[in-house]
């Protein structure tokens, strides 16, 4: 008994360290299945471009209770002109090949290009539909030679680093048959450039926050209406979402901080002697499900 008394406190720690030792390894693989069951990061992507459809308001800065709308719109009866089936099929090919004629162009002229129709393409865009209709967007448009060349040195020396460091092998493979690189002479050619902001709220009468209800999807929907109203008027682009520039852009362009960029669009008529990749589109059954 008394050996067996004098060996308890032996026998306890022993049990101790190999419970100590189960245990650690029994968190350690824990946590290996949980590092490998997280989506692995990208470090390509933008900060500054993240969707703020859910950003979180400041509780003592939100009225729940009025949003600066009126509690009873008035409706009001709508007419819209109705065609035959005939002028339907006609109008949709006809538009379809006017869009399918876009391309991406990066490769523009300095000639200028009238005022009032970089007005009426906005104003095209700004028909958007948008949540709740906060109408969250802000297009900045740039004609200045300064600006725009303070632009695309911005552009461009954060766009070497993304090529270089960002972006990826794979990423920069891809890139490779389009003959990209982080040179943006357009940036400077370009007679104007349009940047897309997104306002990831607003602001009230009384200094309170607006929520604008996915902000970035109706942004989003806006820029697709924008280039196809820029298609139609005979004017090229190229869609740049100038990585990890958002905040030195917005700063340089004094935009307040409820707005992140989106999109970058220089606008302009292609070089005569301008190029594009000979890329072809999914056909209609690729893109396409009938249900």
């Amino acid at each position: 008994m008394e050996l067996f008394s004098s060996l308890t406190p032996v026998l306890i720690a022993i049990i101790c360290v190999l419970i100590g030792v189960i245990l650690k390894k029994i968190n350690g693989e824990k946590e290996k299945r949980e590092t490998k069951s997280k989506p692995p990061t990208h470090p390509w992507v933008d900060e500054d471009l993240k969707d703020g459809t859910d950003h979180h308001l400041e509780e003592e800065e939100v009225d729940e209770e009025w949003q600066g709308l009126d509690e009873d719109i008035a409706h009001v009866p709508f007419f819209a002109e109705r065609y035959s089936e005939d002028e339907m099929i006609k109008r949709s090919k006809v538009f379809y090949e006017l869009l399918n004629k876009r391309r991406s162009v990066r490769f523009l002229s300095d000639e200028p290009v009238p005022r009032e129709v970089i007005d009426n393409v906005i104003r095209t865009a700004g028909t958007s539909p948008s949540g709740a209709h906060t109408e969250p967007w802000t297009f900045v448009v740039v004609q200045d030679p300064y600006l725009k060349h303070k632009i695309r040195e911005i552009v461009e020396e954060e766009e070497e680093i993304n090529y270089k460091k960002r972006m990826g092998d794979r990423w920069v493979n891809d890139l490779k048959r389009l003959r990209t690189n982080w040179i943006k002479e357009y940036l400077d050619t370009a007679p104007y450039l349009i940047l897309i902001f997104k306002q990831v709220y607003g602001r009230l009468p009384n200094g309170k926050k607006k929520t604008h209800y996915y902000n970035e999807i109706s942004v989003s929907i806006a820029c697709g209406i924008l280039l196809a109203a820029l298609q139609n008027a005979g004017l090229y682009t190229v869609t740049s979402t100038p990585l990890n520039c958002g905040p030195q852009l917005r700063v340089l362009l004094q935009r307040p901080a409820n707005e992140k960029l989106l999109l970058l669009l220089p606008v302009g008529y292609p070089k005569k002697d301008a190029t594009v990749p000979a890329l072809t589109r999914k056909p209609l059954e690729d893109i396409m499900v009938m249900m």
